[in-house]
């Protein structure tokens, strides 16, 4: 029997009518097609202090626990991030952070994200769609031993691009997205075999 694939998806915004919280779930159809099991959160769901070592050192955050059991439990990553002042958002970023740090002492260093598999999306107002945020996205995730799929993509004048349900308008760009979350499955799978 093939492999069903776990995928978590969320984006990087906590505005409630994000546009990337939009692009995630578009994603999401894609990889369900594909045959994989996605589990969608919202961070507002949660909260997490900035990232201090002085709280690390008394216990990680009940909320960077839960996280990161969400993390551990998933094989890949759709991760729709907005662009702020050409990088990704605080939000995102502390989300790392917390996820990265170690639990217990018997955990391996960045276990959550080793050998997990991520698709890069991003949606933006703006002509580049957030492209400059996902180049230090990429990197940030290459560096904690996460594979990033080759292709992304990034919805330009995102005002624009969904229609009233959250669906992309435009055929291309939806193909383009599903058929991207559709790689990062196969792509799971061939590394499970």
């Amino acid at each position: 029997m093939e492999y069903k694939p776990k995928i978590l998806a969320f984006a990087g915004s906590l505005r409630p009518d994000s546009y990337n919280k939009k692009l995630a779930k578009n994603a999401i159809r894609g990889a369900e097609a594909a045959g994989a099991e996605v589990t969608y959160i919202d961070l507002n769901d949660f909260p997490l202090p900035i990232y201090n070592a002085e709280i690390e050192e008394k216990g990680l955050p009940v909320n960077a626990l839960k996280i990161k059991e969400l993390f551990w439990k998933n094989d890949g990553f759709i991760i729709a991030s907005p662009e702020y002042n050409s990088s990704i958002s605080g939000a995102l970023k502390n989300t790392i952070d917390w996820a990265s740090r170690n639990a217990s002492k018997d955990e391996v260093y960045l276990s959550c994200f080793i050998d997990k598999v991520a698709l890069l999306l991003s949606a933006s107002p703006g002509y580049l769609g957030g492209l400059r945020g996902l180049v230090h996205l990429r990197s940030i995730l290459e560096n904690i031993n996460t594979f990033v799929l080759p292709g992304q993509k990034c919805i330009s004048n995102a005002s624009e691009a969904f229609d009233s349900q959250g669906n992309l308008k435009n055929p291309e760009q939806k193909e383009t997205v599903e058929g991207l979350a559709k790689k990062l499955v196969e792509t799971i799978r061939k590394l499970k075999n």
